[in-house]
């Protein structure tokens, strides 16, 4: 049987989650011109953030009480500026537990963790994104959605945009 667990990353496991990160950035960097830096490392310059604001919400995964990834949140829309939409910022899972319906757990976890209105974004380049949100998403609402594409800085970007509440949840 596998145990997922998702929990609230604290502030002492900021370096555990920028390890991660990197991880991210690394797999990211085929969709994205991502460049290290200097010291041979991509960064995330909002890292601090979720420590320093009240509206980031960063969550580590587990699975068997072993680090499989990791979910960044934000309260209000980078794309309609919405302050009420949770905002799926980043999300990661090692590639060694993909395919395994982790992923899928866990998001789901998290919109029933924080209910309401939601955005998922992912570039149009990052087709495996948008497979991968669309049967999640698609499972979770219990119906198909399809995403919109908006263009951010010249780049092609879809969102999938729904609402989480505990009357449309599908609890499986």
């Amino acid at each position: 049987m596998i145990d997922i667990e998702m929990m609230p990353a604290l502030l002492e496991q900021k370096p555990l989650l920028a390890n991660l990160l990197e991880l991210y950035a690394h797999d990211f960097s085929e969709f994205m011109d991502l460049q290290l830096g200097i010291d041979g490392r991509f960064g995330y310059k909002h890292l601090d953030l979720y420590w320093q604001e009240p509206h980031r919400y960063p969550f580590l995964v587990r699975v068997n009480r072993h680090l499989a990834g990791f979910v960044l949140v934000r309260q209000g829309s980078e794309i309609s500026h919405d302050q009420d939409v949770w905002d799926m910022t980043e999300f990661f899972i090692v590639r060694g537990y993909r395919r395994r319906g982790i992923g899928r757990k866990a998001a789901h976890e998290v919109w029933k963790k924080l209910p309401g209105k939601w955005e998922v974004r992912f570039s149009d380049r990052n087709q495996r994104a948008k497979d991968f949100w669309r049967c999640v998403i698609g499972e979770f609402l219990d119906r198909r959605l399809d995403p919109t594409a908006y263009d951010q800085n010249g780049e092609c970007w879809h969102v999938f945009s729904f609402e989480s509440d505990l009357a449309n949840i599908n609890l499986m």
